[in-house]
């Protein structure tokens, strides 16, 4: 069970909203000082009742993470520590794809459970590129998830009716996220905001342990996904208890960037899971997404 549960028993079905806003709290998609969306825009975006949305809030105001005026929203009042794009060790997510996306043309590969995350920051990206704070001219994102089919072993209780209805799940939250983002995308070429888009999206037979981001064949952000049990409300109010379910915030992301020495760490790191990327990417995937315009 999280140590997020709020007390009387009110919130544990609702850790997969809370585990995502402090994502992005941390990531600084939500930064300090910055005002959360509204209610009624968080309920629809995760497909929930306000009333979730509302004990949520609560959960992440008791634990010091917000603060809530009547008639001024909630304010992000925690967050971790932003280190330079340029520097290596434990990092947040939001000011490298700042940095990634300053540059003319974008390249993102990555390997990831879900595309959730990467959801909001693309959103996030898209609202800069669209008040002309950046101007990329190309963005290539190729992103490998795990195949639908696969026997994931994330998610589970051991019960295979409650599992069968778990992996049902997963896979609607994992198709929300990934239509979105192809959304997102498209707009930004049809709108001709960006000239040249290519989103390509692939199955792969692995299961992620981890997630990885190589941005514009310079960096890589790697992080290890942290196994919990905690309990999930399913759409229908029933409650599933002890389910195995993972976490890539608890541990945190590693950076790394390359550089002129040919040896050094971050260009080996870099280069070496620039390689597997690839080598997963010709060798053990499957095409499921198309690019937002023609090739």
């Amino acid at each position: 069970m999280s140590d997020d549960t709020p007390g009387d028993g009110g919130g544990r079905e609702f850790q997969r909203v809370v585990g995502e806003l402090r994502a992005r709290m941390n990531d600084g998609i939500y930064p300090g000082g910055s005002l959360l969306p509204p209610q009624r825009e968080l309920a629809e975006e995760f497909g929930v009742s306000r009333d979730t949305v509302q004990k949520v809030l609560r959960v992440l105001k008791n634990k010091g993470w917000i603060e809530t005026r009547q008639g001024s929203g909630s304010r992000v009042v925690q967050g971790q520590q932003v280190q330079s794009p340029t520097s290596s060790g434990m990092v947040t997510l939001r000011p490298l794809m700042d940095h990634a996306f300053e540059q003319p043309e974008v390249t993102l590969d990555v390997f990831t459970l879900t595309s959730e995350s990467l959801n909001a920051h693309i959103h996030m990206q898209a609202e800069r590129i669209r008040v002309k704070e950046i101007t990329p001219q190309r963005i290539a994102l190729r992103m490998v998830l795990p195949s639908e089919s696969l026997d994931i072993p994330y998610w589970q209780t051991g019960q295979p009716a409650q599992d069968k209805r778990l992996k049902a799940r997963f896979l609607n939250i994992a198709r929300r996220s990934t239509e979105s983002l192809h959304t997102a995308l498209s707009d930004l070429h049809t709108t001709g905001l960006v000239p040249s888009v290519d989103l390509q999206i692939r199955w792969s037979p692995l299961a992620p342990q981890f997630k990885l981001y190589l941005l514009n064949g310079a960096e890589a952000v790697f992080g290890p996904y942290k196994l919990y049990k905690r309990s999930i409300e399913m759409e229908d109010g029933e409650v599933i208890e002890d389910v195995l379910d993972v976490e890539g915030l608890g541990a945190g992301l590693t950076h790394l960037v390359k550089n002129a020495e040919l040896h050094s760490q971050g260009t080996v790191f870099v280069t070496s899971w620039q390689e597997w990327f690839d080598s997963i990417w010709e060798g053990l995937t499957k095409q499921v997404g198309a690019s937002p315009q023609p090739r």
